[in-house]
């Protein structure tokens, strides 16, 4: 379900602008921790929604720089009222189209990819945007340092019989499947606002971690 569009929301952004960011002609390759003001491990969280998520895993981890992307400022700005609550120095915020994220990193530059709960694009004809397809691998595999990873969850089944495949087939290496996380033995779980609403209905939740392969 798609939120309503709210024409106040990008003047209401302005007021976040020291960690709302607006990519244009900005060159932000290689300069994040420039940006941060300190250098430190980047993590990435690719659809951000409503931020209860990034936010989570940045106020527990304050020594890692977190980068939320979301392609609706309508549904970032609540993910920025959060960060300016909780005053997470280490957050930065950005609405773009993750189709053109080899626009703002260097190659080597990020050290985990969070996909949380992406558009699941069930038809045949449409597997290219899903996030986990291996055009969207590559430029995963490009961006993360040497041991990065990316960490997914979803609440579709078939989904992610798709995902392991294509990181199966594209020799990604898979630890942490999951199939059911919330009765897994797994800690330290950061819950999206879908995911505890998806939960309450008992439906389960599957989980990976995965590693682009070395290439020598």
């Amino acid at each position: 379900m798609r939120l309503r569009k709210k024409p106040w929301v990008g003047q209401a952004l302005e007021k976040y602008n020291d960690f709302v960011l607006r990519p244009t002609d900005e060159i932000y390759q290689g300069q994040w921790q420039a940006i941060f003001g300190r250098k430190a491990p980047l993590h990435v969280e690719l659809g951000t929604g409503k931020g209860r998520f990034i936010c989570g895993m940045a106020e527990q981890n304050r020594h890692i720089n977190f980068i939320g992307i979301e392609a609706q400022q309508d549904v970032l700005y609540y993910a920025a009222q959060k960060v300016a609550e909780k005053q997470l120095s280490n957050v930065r915020l950005l609405v773009f189209d993750i189709n053109n994220v080899m626009n703002l990193f260097a190659p080597g530059e990020v050290n985990r990819f969070y996909i949380n709960f992406c558009d699941p694009w069930p038809k045949a004809r449409h597997d290219k945007r899903r996030l986990t397809h291996h055009r969207f691998l590559d430029m995963y595999r490009q961006l993360l340092v040497p041991g990065g990873d990316i960490h997914f969850k979803t609440d579709n089944e078939a989904l992610f019989a798709f995902s392991l495949e294509e990181f199966s087939n594209y020799k990604w290496q898979l630890e942490q499947i999951s199939y059911d996380l919330h009765a897994s033995d797994f800690a330290d779980n950061v819950m999206t606002e879908y995911e505890i609403k998806f939960s309450t209905k008992g439906g389960p939740i599957y989980r990976c971690e995965a590693k682009p392969p070395t290439i020598i």
